[in-house]
């Protein structure tokens, strides 16, 4: 016990560390998202600048690819802090060559896209050392509040930080990418703050390469962590509306820079209000079925968000739209409210789950393929929302991901019947490992 007062002072900077480098990471994603469909629109129409929409994601999810399960390999090997420090200056670096870089008038389509690769590869490293990390800050028998005020930290940050960086870049617009690169500076100060941290040691006679794939067995072989992250997976990549927000702010609501803004708070805003709620009455039973539900209303969101604009002009004219008042725009903002408020449930949820279901000495590798995941849904859903729209145009690709994330719900419900069963998030007595692993 008395490790534990030093222990919770870790964490408290873990906290601190994860939610500013999550602010920072969404803030500028949104902004390169503006700049390069700003760029790319000045000289293309608005389907050929969606496109390039969708190819910023996938500059941002080839470096995922080729190294999450190394980087997860490496994060039950190697000191996870300085695995999370590298990977937050690395992000401190690129924030602010954005910075110079707008702020100097130089910014470039190259530019954007070779900086969003940089902060893949940093992403690659950080998502499984910090996911990992949080377990090891705090004693077993508050790991749950632990997990959960873990991933409030992140979520609300996620949507946090895309309405900060579209104020920001309304204001001026090289100060989103100082701001993000000052998040990022205190995130690693955090980090270099947390001292020596107890962890499980890892002894095996498996190749690494077998090491780095033992995050993908054990995913496949417990059917609740592959249920939850597979779900995310599939529905966000379906249901992209946040990936079409430049396309709506600038040339459907006719809102500009500043109702990007407003856009990426109504999300951000229905997220945190969901956040206190779990401050105040945590989530106890049928998480399963709550988290199933979530992303089915996060679906109907999505499918009235992309219809706001086409169903009122129709019915008010062009008066429903171009100010922060008018009714389409206040539609779409009440739309966003619900859908980040249902993705904040899901992702307490899943979260909560997989970090509970998952032995200490194997986090680092299943975190990475969640991470995988996750930017894969994050990521490849900007490109499969931008290349789609570009084929029949933003509205039907916003509409048609809301009803492939509803069936996705309606599948998933059928196919892995253990995310029906999951009442609570008390953790299992015992944990499986992969075969020839053993702890010490």
């Amino acid at each position: 016990m008395a490790q534990h007062p030093l222990r919770f002072a870790n964490f408290r900077y873990y906290l601190i560390a994860r939610f500013c480098s999550t602010l920072a990471q969404m803030a500028m994603v949104i902004v390169i998202g503006w700049q390069v469909y700003d760029i790319a629109r000045r000289t293309m129409g608005i389907k050929e600048a969606a496109f390039q929409l969708g190819l910023i994601g996938v500059a941002q999810f080839i470096p995922l690819l080729f190294l999450s399960l190394f980087a997860g390999w490496v994060a039950d090997r190697i000191d996870r802090r300085w695995i999370a420090r590298s990977a937050v200056g690395l992000e401190a670096l690129c924030a602010l060559s954005l910075a110079w870089l707008t702020w100097s008038d130089t910014v470039s389509l190259p530019a954007l896209f070779g900086i969003a690769s940089l902060l893949g590869v940093a992403r690659a490293f950080a998502g499984p050392s910090l996911g990992a990390l949080a377990p090891n800050l705090v004693p077993r028998e508050i790991l749950p509040t632990a997990i959960a005020l873990s991933s409030s930290a992140w979520q609300g940050a996620a949507v946090m930080g895309p309405a900060m960086g579209g104020y920001l870049y309304a204001a001026t617009d090289w100060l989103p990418y100082a701001v993000s690169g000052t998040l990022f500076l205190l995130s690693f100060t955090m980090l270099m703050l947390i001292g020596p941290v107890p962890r499980t040691k890892v002894v095996s006679t498996a190749s690494p390469w077998r090491q780095m794939v033992d995050g993908l067995f054990y995913v496949r072989r417990n059917r609740l962590v592959l249920g939850a992250i597979s779900l995310d997976l599939f529905a966000v990549l379906l249901g992209g509306a946040t990936a079409m927000l430049p396309v709506y702010a600038r040339d459907i609501l006719m809102v500009g820079a500043d109702g990007l803004g407003h856009l990426r708070a109504a999300p951000a805003l229905g997220a945190v209000s969901i956040a206190l709620i779990f401050s105040w009455r945590p989530l106890k039973t049928e998480v399963g079925k709550k988290m199933l539900i979530a992303v089915g209303v996060f679906g109907l969101a999505t499918i009235v968000f992309g219809l706001s604009a086409p169903i009122l002009i129709r019915l008010l004219g062009p008066s429903a739209i171009g100010s922060d008042l008018a009714p389409a725009v206040l539609l779409a903002l009440v739309a966003l409210f619900v859908l980040g408020a249902a993705d904040m449930v899901s992702v307490y949820v899943r979260q909560s789950l997989i970090q509970i279901y998952t032995p200490d000495e194997m986090r680092g590798r299943v975190g990475a393929v969640s991470t995988l995941f996750i930017s894969g849904s994050n990521e490849l859903g900007e490109a499969e929302s931008g290349f789609l729209a570009a084929l029949v145009g933003p509205v039907a690709a916003v509409v048609g991901g809301g009803i492939g994330a509803i069936l996705v719900t309606i599948a998933w419900a059928r196919l892995f019947p253990e995310l029906r069963r999951a009442r609570t998030f008390d953790p299992p007595e015992t944990l499986e490992l992969p075969p020839k692993e053993m702890t010490t």
